[in-house]
């Protein structure tokens, strides 16, 4: 009975010194792992925000990487964590990989706008509050998200469009220089002294409110047409003042035009005698 009880603590003994050792030796080195893991990846995330906030990276793009950071360290931290207990890792690993292909193709089109959003941010082509022309949309830019753009139209309109259309076509930024043209149109008819009607336009355009000095405000002839001359009437304002510009020179020139009383624009056509 006594050998008996001996062998089975033997047995026991070497049992616990072949497996349980080795699995208690994994289970520490798991929890060390997962410790020091985590530490490490705080450590890295706190990194990356401090230098993406002295970059003045956008907030949303900073967001956005400091959570695909924060997953994809943890993917590799279980997957250390396993590779520790013994499980095979390589077949995990290529799972992953097949499943990042399968989304990546499913999702192209909504990637290709994430990467064009991440580029929009970087580059600043335009900033929230400007006055864009992108992506066949005009308007106030409200906000530029990962995917989309969202702006909002003279008249009132929300539009969004995707990054990657608004990324690949051209961008106008009226709101990039500090000042902009008012381009307009002012026919007169044949007969009409174009230096007389230059000299009073360019008199009554200088006195609309909120026009630049400097430069001076434009009164040319564009080209002679079959109503007469055509002048261009080009005040420079401010971006935000752009609208009540156009349509005050527009005022000014209906008025010039009436008070000097220049006759309507008639197309002429040469008549040849028999």
């Amino acid at each position: 009975m006594g050998k008996t009880l001996e062998n089975g603590f033997t047995q026991a003994t070497l049992l616990l010194q072949t497996y349980g050792v080795p699995l208690l030796w994994k289970i520490l080195g798991v929890i060390a792992i997962w410790v020091i893991g985590a530490w490490i990846i705080i450590g890295v995330r706190n990194l990356i925000k401090r230098s993406m906030a002295v970059r003045h990276i956008d907030t949303t793009l900073a967001s956005y990487i400091d959570t695909s950071v924060g997953v994809l360290l943890k993917i590799l931290l279980v997957i250390a964590m396993l590779g520790t207990l013994g499980v095979a890792t390589t077949s995990f690993a290529a799972l992953l990989a097949a499943a990042g292909v399968a989304i990546g193709i499913a999702w192209s089109g909504l990637l290709a706008n994430f990467a064009a959003g991440v580029f929009l941010i970087m580059l600043r082509p335009f900033k929230v509050g400007d006055a864009i022309s992108a992506g066949g949309a005009s308007g106030e830019v409200k906000e530029i998200g990962m995917f989309a753009t969202t702006i909002h139209t003279a008249d009132n309109v929300r539009v969004v469009v995707g990054n990657n259309k608004i990324f690949s076509d051209n961008i106008v930024n009226y709101s990039a220089n500090p000042f902009r043209g008012v381009d307009l149109r002012c026919q007169i008819a044949h007969g009409v002294d174009s230096k007389d009607a230059i000299s009073r336009l360019k008199a009554r355009v200088g006195q609309i409110a909120n026009i630049q000095m400097s430069p001076e405000p434009v009164v040319e002839i564009l080209e002679f047409n079959a109503l007469g001359t055509l002048l261009v009437v080009r005040p420079f304002c401010n971006n935000n003042d752009y609208w009540q510009v156009y349509f005050d020179t527009n005022y000014a020139i209906q008025e010039v035009c009436g008070a000097a009383g220049y006759p309507i624009p008639e197309t002429r056509q040469a008549t040849r005698q028999i």
